[in-house]
C-alpha cells in the first residue's frame, strides 16, 4: 500500500475470508465484476491475526463496523484503530462491545504479528493534515449530552474534554484538542430522539464529510470529494445545502473551526 492507512481493524482469521467478510460488512452491495477495486486492503500477518487498512478518511469509521460485527464471530477479540487524528483511537471488542485502549496501534499490531504499513510516521500530507471532527445535536441540551456522556465514559469527563454549547440550531459538540472521537455517535446510540450531524473536515475544507446519525447508525453520508463506494447510505445535500461553507451555516457551526 503506497499511503499511510487511516484506519485499521486487526483481526484473527483466513486473509481471504476476512476480506470477503468486510466487503458483506461495510459494502454489501459489491461486486468484483464491476471492476472496482475494494476501498480497503487485508495484510497478511505472521499468525492469527491479520490486517484489514484503509487509507480514504470518508472511509474514517468503516473500521467500528467491520470490528464488532467481526467480534460477534468469534471467541477471540478484534481491534479497530482510527490514525487520522491526534490522539490516535484503539478499541478491543468483545461480542459486538468495544472498550477504549490506552495503547500504542502500531505497538498492538506488531505485538499481534500483524504491524502496520508505513510504521509510526504519515506518509503523506493527507495524513499529516488532521481532519477536525465536531457535531451538532438537535433535540438534546447540553445537560443530557453531558450525562449521556459521563454514563459512556463510565466516570466524570476530565475538564475541557468536551465542549457543550446550547444553539439556537441544536448543541454544538466540540474540543480543545479538535477531534470529538465517537462523542457524535455515542450520543446517538444513548439519545435516541437526537438527529446528530457528525461534520469531519480538513482545514481549507477540501475532505469534508457529515454523517447523518440516528439511534447510533448512520441514515446518510454527505461527502466532498463525494465518493460512489462510500460504506454508509449516500445523501447530496444536508439540510438543502451542498457546499461545504453553507451546510456549516445550516448547521450553525463556524466555518473558522476548520481553519
Amino acid at each position: 500500500m503506497s499511503r499511510w492507512p487511516l484506519w485499521a481493524v486487526l483481526a484473527p482469521g483466513e486473509p481471504a475470508q476476512l476480506e470477503s467478510r468486510a466487503l458483506a460488512i461495510a459494502m454489501p452491495d459489491w461486486e468484483e465484476e464491476d471492476g472496482d477495486e475494494p476501498p480497503f486492503e487485508v495484510i497478511p500477518g505472521s499468525g492469527r491475526y491479520h490486517a484489514i487498512v484503509g487509507v480514504d478518511p470518508i472511509d474514517i469509521g468503516a473500521e467500528m463496523q467491520i470490528a464488532k460485527a467481526l467480534s460477534l464471530e468469534c471467541d477471540e477479540p478484534v481491534y479497530s484503530i482510527e490514525r487520522a487524528n491526534d490522539p490516535w483511537t484503539v478499541m478491543s471488542w468483545r461480542s459486538g462491545a468495544p472498550d477504549v485502549l490506552e495503547v500504542s496501534p502500531d505497538g498492538l499490531a506488531k505485538s499481534l504479528g500483524s504491524p502496520l504499513p508505513g510504521g509510526g510516521k504519515p506518509l503523506n500530507h493527507a495524513a499529516a493534515t488532521p481532519l477536525r471532527h465536531v457535531a451538532l445535536v438537535e433535540g438534546v441540551r447540553a445537560y443530557e449530552a453531558h450525562r449521556a456522556l459521563e454514563d459512556d465514559y463510565g466516570r466524570p469527563l476530565p475538564p475541557g474534554r468536551y465542549h457543550l454549547e446550547d444553539t439556537p440550531r441544536g448543541l454544538r459538540v466540540s474540543s480543545g484538542t479538535g477531534d470529538i472521537g465517537f462523542a457524535d455517535v455515542n450520543l446517538s446510540e444513548r439519545l435516541p430522539n437526537a438527529t446528530v450531524y457528525g461534520v469531519m473536515a480538513s482545514p481549507g475544507l477540501d475532505v469534508f464529510v457529515v454523517n447523518r446519525l440516528e439511534g447510533g447508525e448512520c441514515i446518510g453520508q454527505f461527502a466532498q470529494p463525494p465518493r460512489e463506494d462510500s460504506f454508509m447510505p449516500v445523501v447530496s445535500d444536508i439540510k438543502g445545502e451542498s457546499s461545504p461553507e453553507r451546510i456549516l451555516a445550516a448547521l450553525g457551526i463556524p466555518a473558522e473551526w476548520f481553519r
